[in-house]
C-alpha cells in the first residue's frame, strides 16, 4: 500500500522517527507504539520480506533474533562493565595523567578511537562515558557526549572487529586491508570533532586538574573490566577465524559477556540495579531495529561514493546492519568508504547508533535530537569532510572482483534449478 508513491511502511516508521525526536521523554513509549502499528500493518496488509501473515513474521524473528540477543546482552553486560570501571577508580587517577586544559578532553576521545578499533563501540563509549562523568564532575556537554559516541564509531570504522558492520563484511570476503582504509576518514573526522568538541567542553566544564586525594586503585574492579572484554573479543575473533557461521545462529559475543559476568560475579558483585534503566534503553534500540528490519528495502540504488556517502545520513535513522547487508549482497563499493559512511554515520543522531542509546543510559539528557544535532554539529561535519578527504587521497575504487564472487554462488544455483 502506497500513499503519494511512498510505502506505507516507510510512512509508519518516519513517523516513528519523528516521535521520538519530538518526545524525548517518552522514546520508549514512542517506539513501542510504533512497533505494535508497523507489526500490525505488515500482518493485515502487507509482508515479510516476501512472506505474509504470522508466518512471515516468524520468518523475521528468526533472522533477526541472534542480532536482537546480541544488542541486548552486550547493552546489559556494558552497563554493569562501566559500573565496574568507575569503581576501579582508574578514572579518578587520569587527571594527573592528563592535560589541564582543552587537550585534555581530546586526549580522551583518542583514547575512545583506539579502544574501539578492537573492542565493542558499545563498550569503548560507555567507558568513556564514565571517564568523563569523573573528569568533569558529572557537567558533560552534549556536544562532548556525541563526541564520544562519534569517537567510539569511528574508532571501529575501519577495524574488522570493531564494529558490527566491519565484521559482517569481513565474514563475507572482503579483505581487512580494504575496510583500513576508512581509517584515513576517521583519523580526519577525530581531528574535526574532537578539537571543537573538546574546547566546547573545557568552555562548559575544565578537566579535573588533579587526581582525587586518597583515590587508589581496584585492581580487582579493573581486572574484571579486563577479563569481560577479553571475552567478548576473544569470542569475536574465535568463531570468525574458525567457525563463522556459529556467529549467524547464535548470540555468542552476548553469551560470552555474560559468561565473564557471571564467573567474576562471586570476586566482586556487580551493581544489579542498573539493569532496569539499561533494560529500558535497550528495549528501545531493539524496537527501531525491529522496526527498521520491517522495511521493504530489497535494493540499495547502484553502488557509487554519492550512495555511499548518502548511506552515512541514512544509517543515523536506519540500523546499519540490514543497510551492510544489502551492500554486501549487490556489491561493486569501495568497502572502506561504506565501512566508514555506516559505522561513522550513525553518530549524528543519539539512536542512530547503539553506543548512542548505551550511553544515553548514563547521560538521559542526551535523548534529545534537537539538542543533540545542535551541540553536536561538528559531528556531521566531520563525515562530510572525512568522506571528502577520502575520496580525495584513495578515490573510489569498487571492488567488482568481490561482486562477481557473490554472484557465482547465486547463477550456481540457478542453473541447478533449472537443471531439476
Amino acid at each position: 500500500m502506497n500513499l503519494a508513491g511512498i510505502p506505507l511502511d516507510f510512512i509508519l516508521f518516519a513517523l516513528t522517527l519523528l516521535g521520538v525526536a519530538l518526545f524525548h521523554h517518552h522514546t520508549l513509549a514512542v517506539a513501542l507504539t510504533g512497533l505494535a502499528v508497523i507489526t500490525l500493518y505488515k500482518l493485515g496488509f502487507g509482508d515479510f520480506s516476501g512472506t505474509a501473515g504470522l508466518r512471515g513474521l516468524v520468518e523475521l524473528l528468526s533472522h533477526e533474533w541472534v542480532t536482537l540477543a546480541n544488542l541486548l546482552g552486550l547493552l546489559l553486560g556494558f552497563a554493569l562493565l562501566a559500573d565496574h570501571f568507575e569503581q576501579s577508580r582508574l578514572p579518578e587517577l587520569l587527571p594527573a595523567l592528563l592535560p589541564d586544559d582543552w587537550k585534555g578532553g581530546f586526549c580522551l576521545l583518542l583514547l575512545v578511537f583506539v579502544m574501539s578499533s578492537f573492542l565493542d563501540n558499545i563498550a569503548a563509549a560507555m567507558i568513556g562515558g564514565t571517564m568523563a562523568a569523573v573528569l568533569y564532575n558529572k557537567r558533560v556537554h552534549i556536544g562532548f557526549l556525541a563526541a564520544i559516541v562519534a569517537a567510539s564509531n569511528a574508532g571501529g570504522a575501519g577495524s574488522v572487529v570493531g564494529d558490527t558492520t566491519t565484521t559482517m563484511m569481513w565474514i563475507a570476503g572482503v579483505p581487512a586491508m580494504q575496510v583500513l582504509e576508512a581509517y584515513v576518514a576517521s583519523v580526519v573526522a577525530i581531528l574535526i570533532f574532537g578539537v571543537i568538541a573538546a574546547r566546547q567542553q573545557h568552555a562548559f566544564q575544565p578537566i579535573m586538574k588533579d587526581a582525587v586525594v586518597g583515590a587508589r586503585l581496584e585492581s580487582a574492579r579493573l581486572t574484571i573490566v579486563v577479563a569481560i572484554l577479553l571475552s567478548a573479543i576473544g569470542a569475536n575473533v574465535y568463531f570468525n577465524l574458525t567457525s563463522a557461521a556459529v556467529l549467524d545462529h547464535w548470540p555468542v559475543i552476548g553469551i560470552a559477556v555474560w559468561a565473564a559476568i557471571a564467573v567474576t560475579a562471586a570476586w566482586r558483585r556487580p551493581k544489579w540495579s542498573l539493569l532496569p534503566e539499561a533494560l529500558r534503553g535497550s528495549v528501545f534500540l531493539l524496537s527501531l531495529v525491529l522496526c527498521a528490519a520491517m522495511m521493504p528495502v530489497r535494493a540499495l540504488p547502484a553502488a557509487s561514493w554519492q550512495t555511499a556517502f548518502g548511506l552515512g545520513f541514512v544509517s543515523a535513522v536506519f540500523d546499519n546492519i540490514p543497510l551492510t547487508a544489502l551492500a554486501l549482497r549487490q556489491g561493486g563499493y569501495d568497502w572502506g568508504f561504506l565501512a566508514y559512511a555506516v559505522g561513522f554515520g550513525g553518530s549524528m543522531i543519539w539512536f542512530g547508533s547503539s553506543a548512542g542509546v548505551a550511553l544515553s543510559g548514563i547521560y538521559p539528557q542526551a535523548r534529545s535530537v534537537g539538542a543533540w544535532v545542535k551541540g553536536g554539529w561538528h559531528v556531521a561535519l566531520a563525515y562530510v569532510i572525512g568522506f571528502m578527504v577520502l575520496l580525495a587521497v584513495l578515490g573510489w575504487k569498487p571492488d567488482l572482483s568481490h561482486a562477481r564472487q557473490l554472484a557465482a554462488p547465486a547463477e550456481a544455483a540457478n542453473v541447478q534449478g533449472e537443471k531439476k
